[in-house]
């Protein structure tokens, strides 16, 4: 998809995003009616959703509301399609906190300000109410935060006589000397972007800067080539995973085979979820064969992927937000639901099941382990992606996941970082 198809399609959608709500009765409710909410991928646990459902036709009489799952990997075309239209656009939108300036810079999103202080104000997670906003308006809001550590087998790594790194470069040591002809040090795939540009802001790169309304890609910059440099290293010397690979389930490299066999990886980096998907199998309540969310913890552990000179790397953050689609025909409703999604019991139920709350109220849900722990010190040292009006068409399509995998088969790095700069550069700005 190209950063102009995004752009023209999205331009029609540029209307009023705020007002009164047509679809009101005579006494100022809004007239019952069915609302659609589209959930990107799988991480709104059903528990969530269920509550959402029934906590919103409990106080929204005669209204029902309508759960759709979107996968991440068209939600960019699907938005495109369906935002414009107001016959078929769904009421209320998860998007990716990277998505969203795309859609928010022309008009594609209900104007959210004057709910901005009602649904948590300053206590919400800041970094992604700024790639939310436009013209110093709020037109998506935070709906949850993760972050990314390393995972770990701790059994390989004290066998190796190792610990966890303190910098970078220890980092790279350690992975490189872990990995063998059937495990990966450090398993990553070469199209795996969204970790590697971990590397780039450890090193203090950018990947984008923004003068006077315009973007500049900056892949070209020392900072950034330095850290680009060292991802190619860590990944030549430390992984088993085809350069041709990115959103891989690493997890499953972490846990020994069925029959018995060794892991395929010592580390791997992912969002925190990620543990209950590792361990060894047990079965739970229902009596299904599930991972034990790494009871062992002598075999399994996890870190905060280091600083170049210490303390934390800035990893990427992941997460999502949300907003109303300008063209809802049902606007007062779809802000009901945000009230249900931004109340105190929601925000502790996102804790709960491991998602980060979008208000820093309710991060004491996430518990008080090491992982609830570490996933609030690496959020807290995240960063996010430019927030160009372009983004959305460059991940749709798909530059970084080519450029990583140019770097990963040995690229010159300085070579390929001016040629993608040139690319990228007008995409950022929707050209």
């Amino acid at each position: 998809m190209a950063a102009v198809g995004v752009a023209a399609a999205l331009v029609l959608t540029a209307c009023s995003s705020g007002g009164d709500d047509p679809s009101t009765t005579s006494d100022g409710t809004p007239e019952a009616a069915d609302i659609t909410l589209w959930l990107a991928g799988a991480d709104t646990p059903d528990e969530l959703r269920d509550y959402l459902k029934t906590t919103f036709e409990e106080e929204n009489p005669g209204s029902t509301l309508t759960i759709e799952e979107q996968d991440w990997g068209d939600l960019v075309t699907k938005l495109t399609t369906a935002l414009p239209d107001a016959e078929n656009s769904p009421d209320v939108v998860e998007i990716g906190n990277t998505q969203s300036p795309t859609f928010t810079t022309v008009g594609a999103f209900r104007d959210l300000t004057p709910l901005y202080d009602e649904l948590g104000g300053d206590n919400l997670l800041q970094s992604f109410v700024e790639v939310g906003k436009a013209d110093g308006k709020n037109f998506a809001l935070p709906y949850y935060f993760g972050s990314r550590y390393m995972f770990y087998r701790k059994d390989i790594w004290s066998a190796a006589g190792m610990e966890p790194p303190t910098t970078l470069a220890e980092f790279a040591e350690d992975v490189t000397k872990l990995r063998t002809d059937s495990q990966s040090g450090f398993a990553i795939g070469g199209q795996d972007w969204r970790n590697g540009i971990s590397w780039v802001f450890a090193n203090g790169g950018e990947l984008a800067t923004e003068d006077g309304g315009e973007w500049t890609s900056t892949l070209s910059d020392p900072k950034t080539i330095a850290g680009l440099e060292q991802w190619q290293a860590v990944y030549q010397g430390s992984s088993n995973v085809p350069a041709t690979e990115r959103d891989v389930a690493y997890w499953d490299f972490l846990n020994d085979g069925t029959d018995g066999a060794a892991p395929a990886a010592a580390t791997i980096m992912a969002p925190g979820w990620a543990r209950w998907s590792i361990g060894d199998l047990t079965t739970n309540d229902d009596g299904e064969e599930v991972r034990d969310g790494m009871a062992d913890t002598n075999k399994f552990g996890i870190f905060a992927l280091p600083g170049a000179d210490g303390g934390l790397a800035p990893v990427f953050a992941g997460g999502s937000n949300i907003a109303i689609s300008a063209k809802s025909q049902h606007p007062e409703l779809s802000e009901n639901l945000l009230r249900i999604i931004f109340s105190p019991e929601y925000q502790q139920m996102l804790g709960e099941n491991g998602l980060g709350p979008a208000n820093k109220e309710y991060v004491d849900a996430l518990g008080d382990d090491e992982f609830a722990s570490t996933m609030i010190e690496t959020a807290a040292a995240s960063k996010l992606t430019p927030a160009a009006p372009g983004w959305a068409a460059v991940e749709a399509a798909f530059v970084y996941e080519e450029l990583f995998q140019k770097i990963a088969e040995g690229g010159d790095v300085t070579e390929l970082a001016a040629q993608y700069d040139e690319q990228i550069t007008p995409m950022l700005n929707g050209k």
